[in-house]
């Protein structure tokens, strides 16, 4: 990572651009664990960002995307925004100068190759009684055409994310699977269609009916496995 531009190709960000419920149900995760200065990596095109800026008590949010044809958008959205900070550029290379309470990444640690060597970083610039907030895609054997398209390295279980946390000094404060149904919807759409990308309309559809319930039903009722992972740790 770090040292040369780079641009975006996935099409996952515009497809969750009307997924409120979605951003919604991982912000309700999050909440309990999020403090005062948050870092977001991989800040994307601002969905979530909004919803940390604006569904939390973030004294300051910082932003922090390399791609130089997402970053003009998070400048056009959060503009005029006192409590944001926009950095471009790669967190490995941004890291010297930062200190957090809380870094949050949401499908973001999968698109890394040396997942570890970031895990790292992070535990670099964190508090000493900070967290990390991650949101991944799970199951191995739900890798497809999907991911490769979307630049997935790979997807998590829960053992091998303990593994690398573990690895870095990370204590586990939550792990947990969601969307118990979105497996069958991507072994579909990435194993068996073979599709290479994310139409807006179905995601909007999931989110809208199923989404909704789902997520006060995963509340009351923990998956055995689910299509993505929560795992938030204490440094």
């Amino acid at each position: 990572m770090g040292g040369t531009s780079f641009a975006y190709s996935g099409t996952e960000l515009h497809a969750f651009t009307e997924a409120d419920n979605y951003y919604r149900w991982i912000l309700s995760e999050f909440a309990p664990y999020l403090r005062e200065r948050i870092i977001e990596v991989g800040a994307g095109i601002g969905t979530f960002s909004e919803f940390l800026l604006h569904g939390t008590n973030a004294s300051e949010l910082i932003l922090i995307e390399p791609a130089e044809n997402l970053f003009p958008l998070l400048q056009q959205r959060f503009s005029g925004e006192s409590r944001v900070k926009l950095l471009h550029g790669y967190l490995g290379d941004l890291a010297p100068s930062l200190s957090a309470d809380s870094v949050v990444l949401v499908n973001v640690l999968e698109h890394i190759k040396d997942d570890t060597a970031l895990l790292q970083t992070i535990h670099q610039i964190l508090t000493p009684d900070g967290t990390i907030l991650l949101f991944v895609p799970a199951v191995p054997q739900l890798y497809g055409t999907l991911d490769k398209a979307l630049g997935h390295y790979r997807r998590y279980t829960k053992s091998s994310l303990i593994s690398k946390l573990h690895k870095v000094g990370y204590a586990i404060v939550r792990l947990r699977y969601l969307n118990f149904p979105g497996m069958a919807i991507w072994f579909l759409t990435g194993k068996v269609l073979r599709r290479q990308t994310l139409q807006t309309r179905d995601v909007r559809l999931y989110d809208r009916w199923v989404v909704s319930w789902l997520s006060r039903l995963e509340r009351l009722w923990e998956p055995p496995i689910g299509q993505s992972l929560i795992a938030i740790a204490s440094k």
